[in-house]
């Protein structure tokens, strides 16, 4: 035997670690570029700045650049951003100015740890640097927070940023942030108002806060309770508060020069979230296009609420943005005319005390979403409007509110339209409970049975005394079917009335389990076919052929089976040598006519060899015994000649294809010398040999070699293998592995799994992978086990 022996490798580690180094390299090229970006981007702005002042061309204008950058000895972006500082005069110019300043004057009483901050030195380029990449984040709003962060904000030893949209009620949403993690984003997206968190403060006061982080004194807000200093500062656009900046250092921070820097962040941002149509308390990215589309596949009613304040901010109504294309009013109206209707307006009585515009405020105001399945409204359209029983649905998607119901109408005139069908068309439905017995009738299957009214249903499992007696075999299949096997199922049969009435039924039934697989009801229904009499002499006749086919089938598989066993016993011993241990089993279908065509055979030769063959014929019942028979039998006398494994599967092919009948099999031959330990053997299209040595198991490759039958001259290769001491050689049948569910390399797989366990007695070795029960298809399992000593 052959042994090959693999070095492991460090392939997975080493390729684990290229791909981070790529993804570390690819990373920084990225933002290689964006910083590339965002300074083109400041010097553009600069050179049509030099246009306008100058009268002149853009490539002129970029040439006076790059010589004012010369003579001032200063980069090409920090002379864009003076000159845009100048042009612009603005909240970013005075905020560089001051902090220019703040820098150059003496004995300021700043701290050291002030001193040591970049506060002034080049805050002209970060400012500048930091707008150009707001402008390029467009209505990335989480791209703006971290470039706000990276830009601006790093340089003065900030460690993270989060830019919230303030909505008139005091609620905020977190448009961006950096710094703080996905996990602490989740957790933030929406701050319902009254929350009291720093940003909310700042905002209603319309001041910044200071904030250094000790202990429980911080109030509750995103990053919480890590330590160190928070600036809070809020900022108008379009003439309200809109937006909070909250900027985070890890330690003690001093608040000198940084407030007009800021400020300008903050503005910033106000800028870019009124720019790009972000709306406060609406979700980020704008939804509302989408979410109208989302609505209108839905299959429930379904309204969108935007609530409706007063001065004070307080919601006093809800405006009907919109309805999907299936909601129904109740009243009656058309869905079009209640769009821009104030909610009370369209549905007053929804104002009453504990009603559904509680409901609705309530769900806007915590953010939490409301369901009831049995929910009493009531509508407009008639003087005393009659309470509606309905399941509604409440859910807030940023500053509006999902309104769903769905409203069960009908529901006595589709049960009269369900009992006139089963009238019309004979059919009674029924439903047991096999865990409590209980038992339910439609009125029309007590009719079919001719039970008086009041009558105790018949149960399921005593059907067979209710039919026909020559139905009963049948029923009793199908009830086994259902109640045993757990399948649906259905038959027809002859239904012998207290009344002696005899009618033709087709009943129809499915068995419902619960989650361990425990049976525990049954459903079905019942139709009566008697009125088709030519149905009813058909399906005499058709019984009558079917019960002789089945009792010709059965005596066929009676005999194959006789034959089959007759042949190959279960358990046999069928050769004995010194030094050498054989055991096979076999093990037959369960079902008759299952049975096929597989086999065995050990035989001591002349020369002291033995032959071992497994083989399986194409196909099931007498003709597939036959085939087997003549196959087993001729290579017995072919291997007295001494002929090799190879030679013997050419001369049983052409027996296969001469001297049968259309005979396809797979057949795996070898030819053991016991005192060299040595196995040759050849395949034909058969399932590989296992080989167990020490405790491992593994299949052989195959040598080449096409199946029995299938052309007429063929050759078949030779292997060779050595066998150790107590190593174990398996030949088998597929039946042993062969699986509805996989495939036969995932069986063969769970065979070398079972064949790996430690063995002391050959013959309780084979019982045990017996057992196993691999495969699940009931077909014929053939197994030989060849051990030398």
């Amino acid at each position: 035997m052959v042994e090959q022996q693999r070095e492991p490798t460090r392939h997975g580690e080493t390729g684990a670690a290229g791909l981070a180094a790529t993804v570390d390299r690819l990373s920084a090229e990225i933002r290689a570029l964006r910083e590339d970006s965002e300074t083109r981007t400041l010097v553009k702005i600069a050179q049509g700045v030099l246009v306008e002042r100058l009268n002149c061309a853009p490539t002129e204008a970029a040439r006076q650049l790059q010589r004012l950058a010369s003579d001032a000895r200063i980069s090409l972006p920090e002379l864009a951003a003076d000159i845009v500082d100048q042009a612009a005069s603005d909240t970013i110019a005075r905020a560089a100015a001051e902090a220019r300043a703040a820098q150059a004057a003496p004995g300021t009483g700043r701290t050291a740890e002030a001193a040591a901050q970049p506060q002034g030195e080049g805050a002209a380029l970060r400012l500048r640097t930091a707008e150009a990449a707001a402008i390029l984040a467009g209505d990335d709003t989480q791209a703006l927070a971290r470039a706000l962060l990276d830009r601006a904000l790093s340089p003065l030893g900030a460690t993270a940023a989060a830019v919230w949209s303030v909505a008139p009620d005091g609620s905020l949403t977190l448009e961006g942030e950096a710094g703080f993690g996905p996990a602490e984003a989740a957790r933030w997206r929406y701050v319902p108002p009254g929350l009291g968190t720093p940003a909310q403060q700042a905002s209603t006061e319309d001041r910044t806060l200071w904030i250094t982080e000790s202990g429980d004194a911080l109030p509750p807000t995103i990053g919480g309770g890590s330590g160190g200093t928070r600036a809070v500062v809020p900022a108008q656009g379009g003439g309200q508060r809109v937006a909070v900046l909250e900027v985070h250092w890890p330690g003690p921070h001093s608040a000198l020069a940084l407030q007009r820097q800021l400020d300008a962040l903050a503005q910033l941002c106000a800028l870019s979230l009124s720019d790009h149509g972000v709306e406060s308390g609406s979700p980020p990215g704008g939804a509302a296009a989408w979410l109208v589309g989302l609505l209108d596949g839905l299959l429930d009613s379904v309204a969108l609420l935007r609530p409706l304040r007063d001065r004070d901010g307080r919601i006093t109504d809800f405006v009907i943005e919109h309805t999907n294309e299936r909601f129904t009013d109740p009243a009656g109206r058309p869905r079009g005319s209640l769009t821009g209707l104030p909610l009370l307006e369209a549905y007053p009585l929804f104002a009453a005390e504990g009603g559904l515009f509680e409901r609705i405020k309530r769900v806007h105001s915590t953010g939490g979403p409301y369901r009831s399945q049995s929910m009493v409204l009531r509508f407009p359209g008639s003087p005393a409007p009659p309470a509606v029983v309905a399941a509604v649905g409440l859910a807030r998607f940023g500053d509006v509110v999902l309104l769903s119901w769905r409203i069960p109408e009908g529901d006595a005139r589709l049960a009269d339209l369900l009992q006139h069908a089963q009238r019309v068309s004979r059919i009674g439905a029924f439903e047991e409970n096999l865990t409590t017995g209980e038992i339910t009738w439609t009125e029309q299957l007590s009719t079919l049975y001719g039970l008086p009214p009041g009558a105790a249903p018949v149960p399921l499992h005593q059907l067979s005394g209710h039919a026909h007696p020559d139905d009963t075999g049948a029923v009793g299949r199908f009830l086994r079917t259902v109640l045993h096997k757990r399948e649906e199922s259905a038959i027809t049969f002859r239904l012998r009335r207290a009344d002696g009435v005899v009618r033709h039924l087709r009943v129809v039934a499915e068995p419902v389990c619960d989650a361990s697989g425990l049976l525990v009801a049954v459903r079905g229904a019942y139709q009566d076919i008697s009125p088709h009499h030519w149905t009813e002499v058909a399906l005499a006749a058709t019984r009558d052929r079917l019960a002789g086919a089945e009792q010709q089938a059965a005596e066929h598989h009676r005999l194959t089976r006789q034959l089959q066993r007759a042949i190959m016993p279960p358990t046999a011993h069928p050769v004995y040598r010194p030094g050498l241990r054989i055991a096979v089993r076999y093990r037959p279908a369960e079902e008759d006519q299952r049975v096929g065509g597989d086999w065995y055979d050990a035989v001591a030769l002349p020369d002291g060899r033995v032959l071992l063959t497994v083989g399986d014929i194409a196909g099931h019942g007498i003709a597939a015994a036959t085939g087997m028979v003549v196959l087993r039998n001729a290579l017995r006398g072919l291997a007295v000649t001494g002929a090799g494994p190879g030679r013997l599967l050419s001369w049983l092919n052409s027996v296969a294809c001469c001297l049968t009948e259309q005979v396809t099999a797979t057949v795996v031959c070898g030819l053991f010398d016991p005192e060299a330990r040595a196995l040759s053997w050849a395949n034909a299209g058969h399932v590989p040999p296992v080989l167990v040595s020490h405790g491992k198991a593994e299949a052989l490759t195959p040598p080449d070699g096409v199946l029995l039958g299938a052309v007429d001259d063929a050759s078949y290769e030779e292997f060779r293998h050595v066998l150790r001491p107590q190593d174990i050689l398996l030949m088998y049948t597929d039946g042993l592995i062969e699986r509805r569910d996989s495939s036969m390399e995932q069986a063969l797989g769970q065979l070398l799994a079972a064949a790996s366990r430690p063995v002391d007695d050959l013959e309780d070795y084979l019982d045990h992978l017996l057992s196993c029960d691999i495969a699940d298809t009931d077909d014929d399992t053939c197994l030989i086990a060849v051990q030398p000593t």
